[in-house]
């Protein structure tokens, strides 16, 4: 993997990063787009697009727009931090924010959990009360929409996925036992969680040079330790020691992800034009 080059145009709320690295069978970028009024058009704000190279001429061998695909395997990727790091028995799962990936991250989690309940938090109640809808329909368990307090207050998993800059909550909301999937922070000054919450918790990532530069944890002490979830997930390091422990975990996302995610979609497209 390399650097993660972030960029923006000249007009505000819309920005773009790119995500480079190659792997034993692909090589290319992801490039990330946040345009803002989209909403405006009735589009997504979030877009996703992968450009692969053909590795024995690096010439452009395939475009993908990934935009939902992009959505899923994000929430895999929560869903993955929480099977690994949640208490087996957590039933209550809290969703802040009401976006599209809001929609995906609660049915990833709801596949790895035995989740009885869900509540929605968000700015908008209209948009909250449409999202849980949508998931009671999905999932078949009961989904509130919620004041934030409250729904940090009875989460056993808690999953902040939203577009802020400032903490969300007040640290002393969150339980002990809760898990906490830190989804939104995807660049510099981006922030979901309160600080204070880190000093009371054992720190996860993907990958340690981007949580510290554009992820959650570009707000924590350069003291405090952060494990890779890949070493939990190997084996060489520890999850959760203890039933009351929080946990956290940041996801940034990282350019493995997207080009294995790429080869599939191909593959499955392949696949198909052959039947």
């Amino acid at each position: 993997m390399f650097p993660v080059v972030i960029g923006h145009t000249l007009t505000e709320g819309q920005r773009f990063t790119v995500k480079s690295g190659s792997t034993g069978t692909a090589t290319g970028v992801k490039v990330g787009t946040y345009w803002h009024g989209n909403s405006e058009l009735g589009l997504p704000r979030h877009g996703s697009t992968t450009l692969l190279l053909d590795p024995e001429t690096g010439r452009l061998s395939a475009v993908i727009e990934a935009a939902a695909a992009n959505a899923m395997r994000t929430a895999a990727a929560d869903a993955l931090a929480v099977q690994a790091l949640a208490r087996d028995d957590a039933s209550t799962l809290t969703v802040v924010g009401t976006g599209t990936q809001a929609f995906y991250e609660a049915a990833a989690v709801a596949r790895v959990r035995p989740i009885a309940r869900v509540l929605i938090s968000g700015r908008s109640e209209a948009k909250a009360a449409q999202l849980a809808d949508r998931l009671s329909a999905h999932l078949s368990v009961p989904v509130t929409p919620t004041s934030i307090q409250a729904a940090v207050e009875a989460a056993d998993v808690l999953v902040t996925v939203t577009t802020s800059r400032e903490p969300l909550f007040n640290a002393e909301w969150v339980r002990p036992g809760t898990h906490v999937s830190a989804m939104g922070a995807d660049g510099p000054g981006k922030q979901e969680l309160p600080t204070a919450l880190h000093a009371r918790a054992a720190l996860f990532c993907d990958v340690i040079e981007q949580t510290r530069t554009l992820g959650e944890f570009q707000h924590a002490p350069q003291h405090m330790p952060i494990t890779p979830l890949r070493d939990v997930l190997r084996g060489d390091a520890p999850g959760r020691v203890i039933r009351d422990q929080v946990t956290i975990f940041d996801s940034s996302g990282f350019a493995l992800q997207d080009l294995t995610l790429a080869e599939h979609i191909l593959a499955a497209h392949t696949a198909r034009e052959a039947t």
